[in-house]
């Protein structure tokens, strides 16, 4: 901050005199800073200019990282860009064919009018910029040329010592000698701060004009040449009076030395610096366009690519590291699943709300995602399980059925199925007692019957025959990844009362489609960076055996029931076999359909996003299913239909304990041999009861 010398007469003293010691005094300190400021520039040039026809001996230090911010891109399974992924600072490759000539005379104009004369170090540069200061008093020109400039980006560091000025000259001679004008020029325009994020020329063009470099207009390279100096200053977002005076300076010097004819330079100062944010330019205008805001196509899916991606690669590399990101969403089927769910919201309240994960069995990839009604209004992405996740009701039960069929059931095994269960050892007020949908009971009921008409006190008997933390064990297994296979769990766990998300329950699904072989459900295909180099492949993964393919099997044939004739009716789609599960949950807060076909798997989830309203009454069996359905139907329009593979026989082989694991890789190690399930029918039992089987009772039986 300047300090104001006060114009108030001291007794004793003249004014005259008082006057003239505060011009001089002033005029001695502008003097002095201005000597003290340029003493590093005109003791560098004095120092180099004895050695300006010397040949130093050495070569130039090792050159400091390149600054590199390139945004990464994101494609569809089709190749169309949903989006970018990058931070502010921008960089974009650029060749010295892409410059153009009106760029290159418009920052010597400004930067270095002798350039082309001097062999690095210019005096002649050094003594006009100490003339014009001092005429100004104030520092308004510097000395250094364009080479010192790169010279001090590229190798050295900002500090203002008399040393680094000295051997920021001594290198750019050096420099000079090793390197064209041209060259040095080129590296000076593709490293150097624009302002607005921009480092190089190139980024500077789509920053500011959204346009390659190649295309700059006369006033446009005026306007960057301007900006050098001072990019945070005199950047036109930052300062449009400032930066159009400096645009117009620019073009009257490029006149002046002759680079441009003076009707030249006057058309191109009519083209006055405009920000495209205020509206159509009156007239002839120089329009700086908006900063990007990074809009993508398909938002959910994108912002959980990203999220992924940070995760593995970090945000140096996703953020600036220019990768071409190959992901596995098919535009015409996310089409698709966006209409079924529109189609199935219209006429609710806008709070309800529906999710929709699609995912191929056979890969892994997701196919499809919608995440929510409106990204705009919320971009929290449900598809995901959104912060906390949501109940999926009985849709959790074939967890619970392949659980009993690696332990000895089979689909037409009996089980306990009375109106009321009384939890065993429960002594709380509340939650002791489960029930059946409108207090129906059974009596008795076979693992297909109970599945398809979704008989919860069927499936709490079974749950607590096979035991609960297997029940955790075999979801988790299936890639559930919101249960822990160790967590102290309830019987309500196998009703579906713990979080879970769309996208886990379509992925354990298509393990059942894919007879019993996961594939983590990924959005990401390929992964290559900038060089070309690729960084990950997923276009084909072997996949993971956690099931037997009987286990796989005959879960299909029981959840085929559902469809055809149970809970889930409204889900069928004609010829087209097809399997899944209906799930609500208490207090209709929650509905879902989870379903496959050989080709695809998907889940459907409907509700709000709070934790208090209901759905007034909506079962998973009815906009849940319908919209799965009517996806599904569009989807595998045209295609053959696809059969499923029959179900397996049930081979089961029992250890020392008692215990019976599956036949193959998936049972436990250092079983006997294998032998057929024996029969496993139970008789009524009375509720509360655990089921005993030949295969887990390891004892006497009750039969």
């Amino acid at each position: 901050m300047r300090r104001s010398v006060s114009s108030k007469v001291q007794p004793g003293r003249r004014p005259a005199r008082a006057w003239r010691i505060a011009r001089g005094g002033t005029k001695t300190l502008t003097v002095s800073m201005i000597c003290v400021v340029l003493l590093v520039p005109l003791c560098a040039g004095v120092a180099v200019g004895t050695l300006l026809f010397v040949r130093l001996p050495g070569s130039l230090p090792e050159r400091k990282p390149v600054f590199e911010a390139r945004p990464s891109t994101v494609y569809d399974a089709a190749g169309n860009a949903l989006g970018t992924f990058s931070d502010f600072d921008l960089t974009v490759p650029m060749t010295s064919q892409d410059v153009p000539d009106v760029l290159k005379k418009a920052v010597v104009a400004a930067e270095d009018q002798r350039f082309y004369q001097h062999r690095g170090v210019d005096p002649q540069g050094v003594a006009r910029a100490a003339w014009v200061s001092y005429q100004g008093g104030a520092i308004l020109q510097g000395g250094s040329t364009i080479t010192q400039q790169y010279i001090k980006n590229a190798y050295l560091t900002f500090d203002v010592r008399i040393s680094r000025k000295l051997r920021e000259a001594l290198l750019a001679t050096q420099l000079e000698r090793q390197m064209s004008k041209d060259q040095i020029l080129f590296n000076y325009l593709n490293t150097i701060y624009f302002g607005s994020g921009a480092y190089g020329a190139a980024a500077a063009a789509q920053r500011y004009f959204g346009k390659p470099v190649s295309q700059l207009s006369l006033s446009e390279a005026a306007t960057l040449a301007g900006v050098i100096p001072a990019p945070t200053v005199w950047s036109p977002r930052a300062n449009l009076t400032d930066a159009e005076q400096r645009r117009r300076i620019v073009l009257d010097t490029m006149a002046t030395v002759g680079f441009i004819t003076p009707a030249e330079a006057e058309q191109a100062k009519e083209q006055v610096l405009w920000l495209a944010t205020d509206g159509p330019a009156p007239g002839p205008a120089t329009v700086v366009v908006p900063l990007p805001d990074n809009a993508v196509s398909n938002p959910y899916f994108v912002d959980w690519v990203q999220e992924e991606l940070l995760g593995r690669y970090g945000a140096e590399l996703v953020y600036r590291g220019g990768l071409r990101i190959e992901t596995s969403l098919d535009p015409s089927l996310q089409q698709l699943a966006e209409a079924a769910v529109a189609e199935r919201l219209s006429g609710f309240d806008p709070s309800v709300e529906m999710a929709m994960a699609v995912v191929e069995p056979r890969t892994g990839h997701v196919r499809a995602m919608v995440g929510g009604r409106d990204y705009a209004i919320s971009q929290v992405n449900l598809a995901t399980g959104g912060s906390l996740g949501m109940q999926p009701g009985s849709s959790f039960k074939p967890f619970t059925l392949a659980a009993a069929f690696e332990h000895g059931f089979r689909p037409d095994s009996v089980v306990p199925a009375p109106a009321l269960y009384q939890v065993p050892g429960c002594t709380e007020d509340e939650g002791c007692t489960i029930k059946n949908s409108e207090g129906s009971g059974y009596g008795s009921a076979s693992l297909r019957t109970a599945t398809a008409s979704s008989i919860n006190t069927a499936y709490a008997n079974l749950a607590q025959s096979v035991g609960i933390p297997t029940v955790a064990e075999m979801a988790s297994r299936l890639g559930v990844g919101a249960i822990d296979p160790k967590g102290d769990y309830g019987l309500s766990l196998t009703l579906g009362a713990y979080e879970v998300s769309p996208l886990d329950m379509a992925g354990a699904y298509s393990t059942f489609a894919n007879q019993g072989v996961r594939q983590q459900p990924t959005g990401i295909v390929r992964v290559v960076d900038k060089t070309g180099r690729l960084l990950e492949d997923n276009t084909a993964r072997p996949g993971t055996r956690v099931l037997s393919s009987a286990v796989a099997t005959n879960v299909t044939d029981v959840l085929r029931g559902v469809v055809t004739s149970g809970t889930g009716r409204n889900a069928a789609l004609g010829k087209q076999p097809a399997a899944g599960k209906t799930g609500t949950t208490d207090n209709y807060h929650d509905a879902w359909f989870v379903g496959y076909t050989p080709q695809l798997a998907a889940a459907v989830w409907m509700g709000h996003r709070d934790e208090v309203s209901n759905l007034g009454g909506v079962t998973g069996g009815s906009h849940p299913a319908l919209a799965w359905s009517s996806f599904m139907r569009r989807a595998l329009a045209g295609q053959p239909v696809a059969e499923f593979s029959p179900p397996g026989s049930l081979v089961v082989v029992p250890d020392a304990a008692g215990s019976a694991g599956p036949v193959g890789p998936a049972g436990p190690a250092g079983m006997g041999p294998a032998r057929p399930t024996e029969d496993t029918t139970i008789r009524p039992a009375d509720a509360g009861v655990p089921i005993q089987t030949p295969a887990n009772c390891g004892g006497p039986c009750r039969l």
